[in-house]
Protein backbone atom coordinates (compact mmCIF):
# COMPACT_ATOMS: atom_id res chain seq x y z
CA UNK A 1 0.00 0.00 0.00
CA UNK A 2 1.23 3.40 -0.74
CA UNK A 3 0.94 5.48 2.64
CA UNK A 4 -0.70 9.42 2.02
CA UNK A 5 -0.24 10.42 5.75
CA UNK A 6 3.25 12.42 3.93
CA UNK A 7 1.73 14.22 0.85
CA UNK A 8 -0.85 16.52 0.18
CA UNK A 9 -2.89 16.59 -3.35
CA UNK A 10 -3.48 19.46 -5.84
CA UNK A 11 -6.54 18.62 -8.34
CA UNK A 12 -7.53 20.89 -11.37
CA UNK A 13 -10.86 22.38 -9.93
CA UNK A 14 -11.54 25.92 -8.63
CA UNK A 15 -9.31 29.01 -9.01
CA UNK A 16 -7.05 28.56 -8.17
CA UNK A 17 -6.45 24.93 -8.25
CA UNK A 18 -7.57 22.99 -4.81
CA UNK A 19 -5.11 21.60 -2.83
CA UNK A 20 -6.84 18.30 -0.39
CA UNK A 21 -4.81 18.50 3.19
CA UNK A 22 -2.67 15.60 4.32
CA UNK A 23 -5.44 14.15 6.63
CA UNK A 24 -8.40 14.26 4.67
CA UNK A 25 -6.04 12.73 2.09
CA UNK A 26 -4.89 10.00 4.57
CA UNK A 27 -8.31 9.57 5.49
CA UNK A 28 -9.56 8.01 2.36
CA UNK A 29 -10.48 10.83 -0.04
CA UNK A 30 -10.99 9.89 -3.79
CA UNK A 31 -12.57 11.99 -6.40
CA UNK A 32 -12.64 12.38 -10.37
CA UNK A 33 -8.78 13.19 -10.57
CA UNK A 34 -7.51 10.96 -8.10
CA UNK A 35 -8.39 7.73 -6.64
CA UNK A 36 -6.30 4.96 -4.51
CA UNK A 37 -7.69 1.50 -4.51
CA UNK A 38 -6.37 -2.02 -4.60
CA UNK A 39 -2.52 -0.60 -3.65
CA UNK A 40 -2.42 1.66 -6.23
CA UNK A 41 -3.29 5.53 -7.00
CA UNK A 42 -4.80 6.99 -10.03
CA UNK A 43 -3.94 10.55 -11.69
CA UNK A 44 -5.81 11.95 -13.97
CA UNK A 45 -5.55 15.56 -15.01
CA UNK A 46 -7.58 17.14 -18.04
CA UNK A 47 -5.18 19.59 -19.90
CA UNK A 48 -8.53 22.59 -19.61
CA UNK A 49 -8.47 22.47 -15.65
CA UNK A 50 -7.72 24.88 -12.87
CA UNK A 51 -4.03 25.47 -11.92
CA UNK A 52 -2.31 26.16 -8.94
CA UNK A 53 -1.03 29.78 -8.53
CA UNK A 54 1.77 30.74 -11.36
CA UNK A 55 1.57 27.89 -12.88
CA UNK A 56 0.52 27.18 -16.52
CA UNK A 57 -0.56 23.61 -16.77
CA UNK A 58 -2.80 21.77 -14.60
CA UNK A 59 -2.20 18.88 -12.48
CA UNK A 60 -3.38 16.18 -10.14
CA UNK A 61 -0.42 15.74 -8.14
CA UNK A 62 1.13 15.18 -4.60
CA UNK A 63 3.21 17.47 -2.48
CA UNK A 64 5.34 16.18 0.12
CA UNK A 65 4.04 17.05 4.09
CA UNK A 66 5.33 16.63 7.13
CA UNK A 67 3.48 13.93 9.42
CA UNK A 68 1.22 16.56 10.78
CA UNK A 69 0.15 18.24 7.51
CA UNK A 70 2.48 21.19 7.28
CA UNK A 71 4.24 21.42 4.36
CA UNK A 72 7.70 19.84 4.49
CA UNK A 73 10.36 21.38 2.96
CA UNK A 74 14.39 20.49 3.62
CA UNK A 75 17.92 21.38 2.32
CA UNK A 76 19.66 18.53 0.74
CA UNK A 77 22.79 18.97 2.95
CA UNK A 78 20.97 17.63 6.03
CA UNK A 79 20.14 14.16 4.59
CA UNK A 80 19.99 11.47 2.04
CA UNK A 81 17.19 12.44 0.15
CA UNK A 82 14.97 9.91 -1.57
CA UNK A 83 12.00 9.64 -4.16
CA UNK A 84 11.36 6.27 -5.63
CA UNK A 85 7.67 5.04 -7.46
CA UNK A 86 6.93 2.29 -9.33
CA UNK A 87 4.50 3.44 -12.07
CA UNK A 88 2.85 3.25 -15.98
CA UNK A 89 1.40 6.15 -17.89
CA UNK A 90 -1.83 5.48 -19.10
CA UNK A 91 -2.56 8.98 -21.36
CA UNK A 92 -1.03 11.94 -22.32
CA UNK A 93 -2.17 15.11 -24.07
CA UNK A 94 -1.32 16.20 -27.67
CA UNK A 95 1.67 17.48 -26.86
CA UNK A 96 2.80 14.54 -25.34
CA UNK A 97 4.85 15.53 -22.27
CA UNK A 98 3.86 14.32 -18.90
CA UNK A 99 5.86 14.97 -15.78
CA UNK A 100 5.89 12.31 -12.92
CA UNK A 101 8.21 13.15 -10.40
CA UNK A 102 9.97 16.53 -9.46
CA UNK A 103 12.26 18.15 -6.79
CA UNK A 104 10.97 21.78 -6.27
CA UNK A 105 12.08 24.86 -4.80
CA UNK A 106 9.79 26.60 -1.99
CA UNK A 107 8.30 29.69 -3.14
CA UNK A 108 9.55 29.53 -6.91
CA UNK A 109 8.34 28.84 -9.89
CA UNK A 110 11.81 26.74 -10.90
CA UNK A 111 11.93 23.64 -10.28
CA UNK A 112 15.45 22.24 -9.26
CA UNK A 113 14.03 18.91 -11.59
CA UNK A 114 11.62 18.00 -13.63
CA UNK A 115 10.97 13.86 -14.91
CA UNK A 116 8.87 13.98 -17.54
CA UNK A 117 7.62 11.54 -19.86
CA UNK A 118 7.69 12.31 -23.87
CA UNK A 119 5.70 10.43 -25.85
CA UNK A 120 5.76 10.47 -29.97
CA UNK A 121 3.11 9.11 -31.94
CA UNK A 122 5.13 7.62 -34.42
CA UNK A 123 7.19 5.86 -32.26
CA UNK A 124 4.35 4.12 -30.28
CA UNK A 125 6.33 5.03 -27.14
CA UNK A 126 8.55 8.11 -25.89
CA UNK A 127 11.51 9.21 -23.85
CA UNK A 128 11.83 9.94 -20.44
CA UNK A 129 13.91 13.20 -19.70
CA UNK A 130 15.80 14.94 -16.39
CA UNK A 131 14.89 18.69 -16.75
CA UNK A 132 17.50 19.79 -14.29
CA UNK A 133 18.56 23.69 -13.27
CA UNK A 134 22.17 22.99 -12.08
CA UNK A 135 22.03 26.27 -10.42
CA UNK A 136 18.78 28.37 -9.35
CA UNK A 137 18.93 30.84 -11.83
CA UNK A 138 20.53 28.62 -14.05
CA UNK A 139 19.03 27.29 -17.69
CA UNK A 140 17.45 24.09 -17.72
CA UNK A 141 19.05 21.13 -19.33
CA UNK A 142 17.73 18.18 -20.53
CA UNK A 143 18.94 14.87 -20.57
CA UNK A 144 17.29 11.34 -21.74
CA UNK A 145 17.39 8.84 -19.07
CA UNK A 146 15.71 5.94 -20.87
CA UNK A 147 13.93 5.29 -24.24
CA UNK A 148 11.42 3.35 -25.75
CA UNK A 149 9.28 3.45 -22.88
CA UNK A 150 5.64 2.64 -24.14
CA UNK A 151 2.08 3.99 -22.48
CA UNK A 152 0.80 1.02 -19.63
CA UNK A 153 4.31 -0.19 -19.69
CA UNK A 154 5.39 -0.58 -16.07
CA UNK A 155 8.85 1.13 -15.03
CA UNK A 156 10.25 2.48 -12.02
CA UNK A 157 12.87 5.50 -10.84
CA UNK A 158 14.20 6.50 -8.44
CA UNK A 159 15.67 9.80 -7.45
CA UNK A 160 18.49 10.42 -5.24
CA UNK A 161 19.79 13.53 -3.37
CA UNK A 162 23.06 13.83 -1.39
CA UNK A 163 23.98 15.52 1.39
CA UNK A 164 26.76 16.78 -1.37
CA UNK A 165 25.07 17.84 -3.79
CA UNK A 166 25.17 14.78 -6.20
CA UNK A 167 22.00 13.95 -8.14
CA UNK A 168 21.17 10.71 -9.43
CA UNK A 169 18.54 9.13 -11.66
CA UNK A 170 17.60 5.81 -11.63
CA UNK A 171 15.11 4.47 -14.11
CA UNK A 172 14.46 0.76 -15.12
CA UNK A 173 18.31 0.15 -14.58
CA UNK A 174 19.67 3.02 -16.71
CA UNK A 175 21.60 5.84 -14.21
CA UNK A 176 22.57 9.15 -14.33
CA UNK A 177 24.26 11.44 -12.08
CA UNK A 178 25.36 15.22 -12.03
CA UNK A 179 26.93 17.62 -9.56
CA UNK A 180 24.67 20.35 -8.41
CA UNK A 181 25.94 24.08 -7.59
CA UNK A 182 26.37 24.84 -4.16
CA UNK A 183 23.79 27.47 -4.42
CA UNK A 184 21.31 25.33 -4.15
CA UNK A 185 22.39 23.83 -0.98
CA UNK A 186 20.72 26.72 0.96
CA UNK A 187 17.15 26.31 -0.98
CA UNK A 188 14.35 24.80 0.74
CA UNK A 189 12.83 21.69 -1.04
CA UNK A 190 10.54 19.41 -1.63
CA UNK A 191 9.61 16.56 -3.75
CA UNK A 192 6.35 16.28 -5.77
CA UNK A 193 5.04 13.55 -7.92
CA UNK A 194 1.93 12.37 -9.74
CA UNK A 195 0.13 13.52 -13.55
CA UNK A 196 1.81 17.18 -14.26
CA UNK A 197 0.47 17.38 -18.17
CA UNK A 198 2.78 20.21 -19.33
CA UNK A 199 -0.33 21.06 -22.51
CA UNK A 200 -3.36 23.55 -21.28
CA UNK A 201 -4.91 23.35 -24.63
CA UNK A 202 -8.16 20.85 -25.46
CA UNK A 203 -11.18 19.31 -24.44
CA UNK A 204 -11.58 17.27 -21.48
CA UNK A 205 -11.31 14.11 -22.70
CA UNK A 206 -7.70 15.59 -23.19
CA UNK A 207 -5.59 14.94 -20.27
CA UNK A 208 -2.42 13.11 -18.70
CA UNK A 209 -2.94 10.19 -16.52
CA UNK A 210 -0.81 7.70 -14.65
CA UNK A 211 -0.71 5.05 -12.08
CA UNK A 212 1.51 4.39 -9.48
CA UNK A 213 1.90 1.27 -7.62
CA UNK A 214 4.78 2.51 -5.22
CA UNK A 215 5.69 5.73 -4.30
CA UNK A 216 7.87 6.58 -1.01
CA UNK A 217 10.17 9.46 0.38
CA UNK A 218 13.09 9.30 2.56
CA UNK A 219 15.24 11.42 4.68
CA UNK A 220 17.68 9.57 5.50
CA UNK A 221 20.01 11.10 8.28
CA UNK A 222 23.42 12.09 8.39
CA UNK A 223 25.12 9.80 11.05
CA UNK A 224 27.38 12.05 13.64
CA UNK A 225 30.88 10.96 14.05
CA UNK A 226 31.04 12.92 17.41
CA UNK A 227 31.65 9.99 19.75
Amino acid sequence: MIDLATWNLSIPVGIPATTIDTPLLAGGYQDHYFQSKDGAIFFWAPVNGSTTKNAKYPRSELRETAADGKRHNWTYPSADNFLRAALKISQVPSTGKLVIGQIHAHQSSAPLLKLEYQYKEYLAGGNIVAKVRLKPDAPIQVITIASHIELNQRFTYSIHLTPNGTLSINLNNNNWNTRLDSAWAAKSLYFKAGAYPQDNRGYETEAGAAVFFKLDIEHRPLISSTP
